[in-house]
C-alpha cells in the first residue's frame, strides 16, 4: 500500500504579508531615525551645520562604496539568513547610541560610526529585499504588491518623521534612537519565518567578473539602460529639491516650521497616491506610456514650486511637491517590475545592485549641487533650475525606443 503525502507549502499571499510586515516594520524605525539622528548631534554636542550635513551624508555613502558589490554579496548567501543578519547588524549599531548615552561615553563618531553600519545594512537589505519579493509573489501578481509596497513606503516616508517629531519630546531623541533598534529586532523576528531562497545560481567566478556581468546586462538592454538614466535622472533632482526645500520655505516663502513639515509631507501624499493608481495605470495605457506619460505629469506639477513666494502662496509649492512625487513613484513601481521579471534569477540581484548604484549614486551630487547654484545663483533661480530640471528625466525616455511601446517587456534584450 502506497501513502501519499502532501506537502503543505504557505500561500503566496501569507508569505508576501509577512514580509510586507517585517520590512514595514523596520522602514518606518528607520524613519524614526531620519529626525532623531541629526538631533542627538545637536542637542548632545552642539553639531555644526557640517557635522549634521556629514552625518546624514554618512548614511547615504554607502549606495557609491557597496552599490555594484551588493549584488555578488547578496547572491552568494541565503536571502534569508542575510536579511535577518542584517536587521540584527542595524538593531545593534542604533541600540549602541541609547547604551552609550546612558553609560556616559557617547561620542560624535560614534554617531558617524553607526551612520555608516546602518547605511551600509540598508544597502545590502534593500538589495536582498528587491530580490527575495519575485521569490514569494506569483509574477501576475508583482505590479500590484510593488505598488503596495511603494504606497505603504509612501505612508512611512510621511508618518514616520511625523510621529519621530511627537514622540522626541516625551523620550528624547536617544529613546526614539532605541525604538528604531526595536524595531529592526521586530522586522528580524518576522523575517526568520519566511522560506529560505537564494538570489541565483552559486558560482565559483571572481567578483568582478560577476559584477562585469550585471552591468553589462543593464547597460546593453534597450530597455533597463533608458530606465536607469530616467532614475538617475529623478534622484538627482529629487536630492537637490530635498535639500533646497526648507531652507527656501523658511528663508524665501517666510513659512512656519509647521508649515515646512506639511508641505514636506505632500512629497508621502503623492507618493501614495501614485502607487494607489500605479497598477490601474499599467493595465490602462502600459508601462511604457505610464513611466514617461507620468513623468511628463509629474515635471509640469513641479514648475508650480517657484511660484511660492510667501506663506500664503505655499501650497504651489505643497501640490507641486506632491505631483512630482506622485510621478517618480509610478515610474519607479513600473521599472523595478521590470526588472524583477525581466532579469534572469541569477542575475537579478547584480541587475538591481547595478541600477540602484548608479541611480541612488546620483543622491549626494544632486543635493551638492543645489547648493552650489543656491550659493551662485539665490535660492528662487536655483530652485526654478532644479523644478525645469524635473522635466529632463521623462525626455530621456522619450529620446528612446521606450517612446515607442506600450509596455516596457515588450521589447527583449540585447543580443
Amino acid at each position: 500500500m502506497t501513502i501519499h503525502t502532501v506537502e503543505h507549502r504557505p500561500s503566496t499571499a501569507g508569505l508576501f504579508w509577512r514580509f510586507w510586515l517585517a520590512t514595514t516594520t523596520s522602514r518606518t524605525g528607520s524613519m524614526l531615525t531620519t529626525v532623531a539622528l541629526p538631533l542627538v548631534a545637536l542637542t548632545a554636542f552642539d553639531a555644526s551645520a557640517l557635522q549634521v550635513t556629514l552625518l546624514a551624508a554618512a548614511g547615504q555613502v554607502s549606495w557609491l562604496l557597496l552599490g555594484l558589490p551588493a549584488g555578488v554579496i547578496v547572491q552568494s548567501c541565503p536571502l534569508r539568513t542575510l536579511q535577518v543578519t542584517l536587521e540584527l547588524v542595524r538593531m545593534t549599531a542604533m541600540g549602541s547610541v541609547p547604551l552609550a548615552w546612558l553609560l556616559g561615553v557617547l561620542t560624535y563618531p560614534h554617531l558617524i560610526v553607526v551612520a555608516l553600519i546602518g547605511g551600509s545594512a540598508t544597502v545590502l537589505f534593500d538589495i536582498a529585499s528587491s530580490t527575495f519579493l519575485p521569490s514569494v509573489v506569483d509574477k501576475e501578481e508583482l505590479i500590484a504588491r510593488n505598488s503596495l509596497v511603494s504606497g505603504t513606503d509612501a505612508v512611512t516616508q510621511t508618518g514616520g518623521p511625523s510621529l519621530s517629531g511627537i514622540l522626541i519630546p516625551i523620550m528624547g531623541p536617544v529613546g526614539v534612537l532605541a525604538l528604531d533598534s526595536v524595531s529592526n529586532l521586530l522586522s528580524a523576528l518576522v523575517l526568520r519565518t519566511l522560506p529560505q531562497r537564494r538570489a541565483g545560481m552559486q558560482t565559483r567566478e571572481k567578483a568582478m567578473v560577476l559584477i562585469k556581468e550585471g552591468w553589462r546586462f543593464v547597460a546593453r538592454h534597450p530597455v533597463m539602460r533608458p530606465c536607469m538614466i530616467w532614475a538617475t535622472a529623478v534622484n538627482f533632482v529629487s536630492a537637490a529639491l530635498v535639500a533646497l526645500t526648507p531652507l527656501y520655505l523658511v528663508r524665501e516663502a517666510g513659512a512656519s516650521a509647521t508649515l515646512v513639515g506639511l508641505v514636506i509631507a505632500m512629497d508621502g501624499v503623492g507618493a501614495l497616491l501614485g502607487s494607489l493608481v500605479a497598477t490601474r495605470l499599467a493595465d490602462w495605457f502600459g508601462t511604457a506610456r505610464a513611466i514617461w506619460g507620468a513623468g511628463v505629469l509629474g515635471g509640469a506639477l513641479a514648475l508650480l514650486i517657484p511660484l511660492t513666494t510667501s506663506a500664503g502662496t505655499v501650497w504651489y509649492f505643497a501640490i507641486g511637491n506632491g505631483g512630482f512625487a506622485f510621478g517618480v513613484v509610478i515610474g519607479s513601481i513600473m521599472a523595478r517590475t521590470h526588472r524583477q521579471t525581466e532579469s534572469p534569477a541569477e542575475l537579478l540581484p547584480r541587475v538591481m545592485a547595478t541600477v540602484r548604484f548608479v541611480s541612488w549614486g546620483a543622491l549626494p551630487a544632486g543635493a551638492a549641487v543645489s547648493g552650489v547654484l543656491a550659493t551662485a545663483l539665490g535660492l528662487r533661480p536655483a530652485l526654478w533650475v532644479v523644478c525645469v530640471g524635473a522635466l529632463v528625466a521623462p525626455v530621456t525616455l522619450l529620446l528612446t525606443r521606450v517612446r515607442g511601446l506600450r509596455d516596457l517587456a515588450s521589447e527583449s534584450p540585447a543580443a
